[in-house]
């Protein structure tokens, strides 16, 4: 990219010596009242110095920033910085890119470049932290002469978008492949036997069956043991609800919790499309925001991973009472409704858990949650004075009433995941296939 315009500035090493000269100066003016025209001079020799250090550096031909232009949140990522210069001597190139806050923290990032001959580049690592599309709008470079007195700077306007997308490096892990691979639930479209709650055929017992499957008239007509063979549901309804209020915003481990409880769903929702359920996404915070239409192939799991990119970070309160209505009355058959979100303060929790009760009777309910390893954390801290023993008393009555939540969820027939975000994701994976093997959903 062409750079606009140029700038020589001094370096920190010809500041530090014009205030080592300042001395020498005053002591001649001291000594010598008459050779006062020695201290100007030795100023303007350093400016001179400065100067042709400056111009000893070398003119800039070529300046680029690269950057991927597509990045999961989260994800380890990395920003390239690329100089051609005409000529000259450089001991030090610096660059400094001005970026969205979502990609780098306080929205710039700083790279040193290096390399022999007129060519220079480097690179940094960035986690974006939030998802969305993230714009870099200028870079300033700084390359200073073979001295370290003076600096030529530009800046460049680079213009490069960074879309950021929910993180679904679970999907790809090879522990998950592996497993779809191997599992009941595989790749290969077939009715499986055995399992389930939907009547497929009899067959005859086997040592090793198990042995509630024995279908004891069947057995007594032919005089023969014969066990029941039932098919696994599919094409079950599968919504994941995301809270998007404040609460759910607050970062863990670096990331907003939103972002935590999207990649545990996308990777849930991978599995229930390969297993042959339907799957959807919903967001609300204040009101409805994002309802997709049921996904039901493997192939269409971009189109909720776009669905997901779009929930936005709301600072605000969840109202679980419309967004929640709002969602009964677009379901027409009975669904597995797994909700993501979290609780402060006793007044919303009660409204959380009314409006879940009334989804408990015509739907099957996985309430999901993060675990407070901060709060857990405050609580068992020793308390060696006044201030950590408050703040102990503090989070252990806030971790009473997580637990007084949870366990009126329970009481309703709620089915409740706490788990660490390492684990989540794991967690509703396993809570999935043991609700499908059961049959509860249909």
């Amino acid at each position: 990219m062409a750079p606009r315009f140029a700038l020589i500035v001094p370096t920190r090493r010809a500041a530090v010596v014009l205030a080592l000269a300042a001395p020498v100066a005053l002591l001649v003016a001291a000594v010598a009242p008459g050779a006062w025209i020695a201290a100007p001079a030795l100023g303007g020799m350093i400016f001179l110095l400065v100067l042709a250090d400056a111009l000893a550096a070398g003119g800039l031909r070529e300046f680029r920033v690269l950057a991927p232009g597509d990045v999961e949140v989260g994800a380890s990522e990395h920003f390239t910085a690329q100089a051609s210069f005409s000529g000259g001597q450089r001991a030090r190139v610096d660059s400094m890119i001005a970026c969205d806050p979502r990609l780098a923290p306080g929205g710039r990032y700083a790279i040193a470049l290096a390399g022999a001959g007129r060519e220079a580049a480097g690179s940094a690592g960035f986690q974006p932290s939030r998802r969305g599309t993230g714009r870099i709008g200028q870079a300033w470079l700084r390359w200073s002469g073979p001295l370290g007195l003076g600096a030529r700077q530009r800046v460049v306007d680079v213009d490069i978008e960074v879309r950021v997308w929910p993180n679904i490096g679970d999907v790809r892990s090879p522990a998950l492949q592996t497993f779809l691979r191997d599992a009941q639930f595989g790749l290969i479209a077939r009715r499986i036997r055995g399992e389930g709650t939907q009547f497929e055929a009899l067959a005859e017992y086997q040592p090793g069956m198990d042995r509630r499957r024995i279908d004891w008239k069947a057995s007594a007509r032919h005089v023969h043991l014969y066990a029941k063979e039932n098919e696994t549901e599919r094409n079950n309804p599968i919504v994941f609800a995301f809270d998007c209020g404040q609460t759910m915003c607050e970062p863990i481990a670096g990331m907003p919790r939103i972002d935590r409880a999207v990649s545990a769903a996308l990777a849930t929702a991978y599995v229930a499309l390969k297993g042959g359920d339907r799957v959807s996404l919903f967001g609300f915070a204040s009101r409805p925001e994002v309802m997709t239409p049921f996904i039901t192939s493997a192939s269409e799991f971009h189109r909720l991973q776009r669905a997901a990119a779009t929930l936005d970070y709301r600072a605000e309160e969840p109202n679980f009472t419309l967004a929640l209505a709002t969602l009964a009355g677009r379901l027409q058959r009975r669904s597995l409704i797994v909700v993501f979100s979290d609780f402060t303060d006793p007044t919303s929790a009660e409204l959380m858990i009314e409006s879940i009760g009334r989804l408990v009777s015509r739907h099957l309910v996985l309430f999901v949650t993060l675990a407070d390893e901060e709060l857990e954390e405050l609580s068992g801290a020793r308390p060696a004075d006044l201030r950590t023993l408050s703040m102990a008393v503090s989070a252990d009555l806030l971790l009473r009433q997580r637990a007084l939540v949870t366990r009126r969820l329970k009481q309703l027939g709620v089915d409740v995941i706490e788990a660490p975000w390492r684990q989540v994701g794991t967690r509703l994976i396993d809570a999935y296939l043991a609700i499908k093997r059961s049959g509860a959903i249909g």
